[in-house]
């Protein structure tokens, strides 16, 4: 079974940064996708960024200029820089892996951004 732990979150002022790491249980190049997904108070979960087995990477149209995925090989991690942080990207975030045709999921990590 799949193990995904995020870490990273916390509460930061807006125009600020945050870097998210998602520790796997797996090799991470073992998957075919990496993804973070978030969810805001009272919304549907949805996609921040991926990055799939051939290094494509693909951003939510409010993660692009200011979120960046990437895949740390010594440490096995899958991480999400994230600048320029608004109030309105405050949520709860979430790694996501798939192997085969099965979804793995994390726990969450929460973000706010508040002054």
């Amino acid at each position: 079974q799949v193990q995904l732990v995020e870490s990273g979150g916390g509460l930061v002022q807006p125009g600020g940064s945050l870097r998210l790491s998602c520790q796997a249980s797996l090799n991470i190049f073992s998957f075919k996708k990496m993804a973070w997904y978030r969810q805001l108070p009272g919304k549907e979960r949805e996609l921040v960024a991926s990055v799939d087995a051939g290094r494509t990477t693909n951003y939510a149209d409010f993660a692009m200029g200011r979120f960046t995925i990437s895949r740390d090989r010594a440490k096995n991690t899958v991480n999400l820089q994230m600048n320029n942080l608004r109030p309105d990207d405050t949520a709860v975030y979430y790694c996501a892996a798939a192997l085969g045709s099965a979804v793995a999921w994390g726990q969450g990590t929460q973000v706010a951004v508040s002054s």
